[in-house]
């Protein structure tokens, strides 16, 4: 199993773009780094194959100044959605930096908003750092449930068994 997906990133989700854009300025005047995680297109909707950037994932410990951000690579999760990262120039240059360049070699599509951090103060580049077009989708994402199980389901659990009554173990 490849850790970075090998599909055409087709666009970002308006709501991934405007999330990036509201941690960066949170973070001004230090960077922001995020990682990207894809969806299929067809999964959210579009007519089309391909990978569309559903949302940005934040990395505890990623430590951060005026002129970069370090993430924990310890804590940096396998996943099968990895589409490539982003995070912000603080001095809003909207080029990746020789720094930049050196981790952009993982993922398909990496991403610099600069300061003031509005809708039109970022870029897409490739893995190996050229500029590249994104479009912004305004998609429905789905619903993601982060627990596979109902209240139905602890209340069972919950419930006192026979063998709780007799010493048994209870989990």
């Amino acid at each position: 199993m490849r850790l970075f997906r090998n599909s055409e990133v087709v666009g970002i989700a308006e709501s991934a773009l405007t999330f990036a854009l509201e941690a960066s300025r949170d973070s001004h005047p230090n960077e922001y780094m995020g990682l990207l995680r894809g969806e299929d297109a067809r999964k959210v909707g579009l007519d089309r194959r391909g990978t569309v950037l559903t949302d940005v994932l934040v990395i505890p410990g990623t430590e951060s100044n005026s002129v970069s951000a370090t993430v924990k690579t310890s804590m940096i999760p396998n996943d099968v959605r990895a589409a490539g990262s982003i995070h912000s120039h603080p001095n809003g240059v909207l080029r990746p930096s020789d720094a930049d360049l050196a981790t952009f070699t993982k993922g398909e599509v990496h991403i610099i908003v600069g300061a003031p951090y509005e809708r039109g103060d970022w870029q897409a580049f490739d893995q190996e750092g050229r500029p590249i077009d994104l479009d912004v989708l305004d998609i429905e994402l789905p619903e993601e449930s982060f627990f596979d199980f109902t209240q139905e389901d602890i209340d069972r659990e919950m419930a006192p068994s026979e063998e709780d009554d007799r010493g048994g173990w209870f989990f």
